[in-house]
């Protein structure tokens, strides 16, 4: 987990449904021999590393705390909105470092300008969609992800809060938008936490998975990866044993689980909090190996879509480490996208993989120079 303020500091600085049939099982057939052939099946070992590596590129999500309040402090990291230029950095990272995927946090708020429930305002929508092109501009896999801890204004999805209906209807809408962009993942969720039932989180999750679904055949599009987040800031160490068992019931409207991905993170520091700027653990042995594990008992996948520490020689020990056992494991996992560049303040944030310009020359933060490479 990371903490939300550093966020707006640096924005300142810049100035159990699961045991019944699926509700949308009648698409089973056309999912059965249609769309989900685009997925294909879990690929092999990979010799050369995971499928996918990259940075989170933040500013549609700043000002959304962790209770999921209002998301009035965006800071979008497009230059030609006011903000940092986003679109260079990834340009940059594709073409120099052969990354080749790249998360997206927005709030959910930003993106139907504070109707729970109603449709993706065209102005707020836009804007974020501009970062999406620039994004897919690249050629790399870009995931939009919502990034609002399972909550609205401090209420929890499917359990006093918005509805299932609410959260599936803003998926449906994404969906929709995107049914054609082979190279988008969707991000269901980031971090959700302290969510009392587990069982009623993976309805929720269940909701959103048929309405994607749903939208992609009714708009004759492609499959697209989902990202299915667990409790705990979906972090990986409690994962097997907390989320994971029950998550591992959502299933696509055939009942397999083709192209549905858990997501997974996990930070370096003391208290796994990414706000620290040393590092004390490769998180190994307590979490990626325990993980490892368990995904292959259950034939499933996962990708690590917030990792990262400080600019500092422990960090670079730890992380470099960590990504090493990831790259070993690519049985299992997919990838892993470090946190996080975009608009955060590459002098004052703590975790900043924002590399800077010079001229025509981009120079990267010391952690991602040491760390983010292609597996050779």
């Amino acid at each position: 987990m990371k903490t939300v303020v550093a966020s707006i500091v640096a924005l300142a600085s810049a100035a159990s449904v699961m045991s019944r049939p699926n509700p949308v099982g009648v698409l089973s057939r056309e999912y059965a021999g249609g769309i989900y052939g685009k997925l294909g099946p879990a690929p092999p070992k990979r010799a050369t590393g995971v499928q996918y590596f990259g940075v989170n590129i933040a500013g549609f999500d700043f000002g959304c705390a962790t209770d999921a309040s209002e998301t009035s402090l965006v800071y979008p990291p497009l230059s030609a909105l006011g903000g940092p230029d986003g679109e260079g950095q990834m340009s940059h990272f594709v073409n120099d470092n052969s990354m080749n995927i790249f998360r997206l946090p927005v709030g959910w708020q930003f993106l139907v300008n504070n109707q729970l429930g109603g449709v993706l305002d065209s102005g707020n929508f836009n804007q974020f969609d501009q970062l999406v092109k620039a994004c897919l501009g690249t050629g790399a896999t870009c995931i939009i992800d919502i990034h609002n801890y399972a909550r609205w204004n401090g209420e929890i999805i499917g359990q006093g809060g918005p509805s299932n209906d609410e959260f599936a209807n803003l998926w449906g809408q994404l969906a929709a938008k995107y049914a054609s962009e082979e190279k988008i993942m969707f991000g269901l969720m980031n971090e959700p936490h302290d969510v009392p039932d587990i069982d009623a989180w993976a309805e929720s999750v269940q909701a959103a998975v048929n309405a994607i679904r749903q939208a992609e055949t009714e708009a004759s599009g492609s499959a697209h990866t989902i990202l299915i987040p667990g409790n705990d800031w979906t972090s990986a160490a409690p994962f097997p044993t907390k989320s994971g068992p029950t998550l591992l019931n959502v299933v696509n409207p055939d009942n397999t689980t083709t192209g549905l991905v858990f997501d997974v993170h996990k930070y370096s520091d003391i208290d796994n909090s990414g706000t620290h700027t040393d590092c004390t653990t490769d998180n190994i042995s307590t979490a990626f190996a325990p993980l490892a594990d368990w995904l292959r008992t259950n034939n499933r996948q996962a990708i690590n879509t917030e990792m990262g520490g400080g600019n500092t020689e422990s960090c670079q020990k730890f992380l470099c480490d960590q990504i090493a056992y990831l790259n070993e494991n690519a049985d299992v996992y997919l990838g892993y996208v470090g946190w996080s560049a975009g608009s955060f303040d590459p002098q004052t944030y703590e975790l900043s993989e924002v590399p800077t310009k010079n001229g025509d020359t981009w120079t990267d933060s010391a952690l991602v120079q040491a760390c983010f490479k292609k597996a050779a």
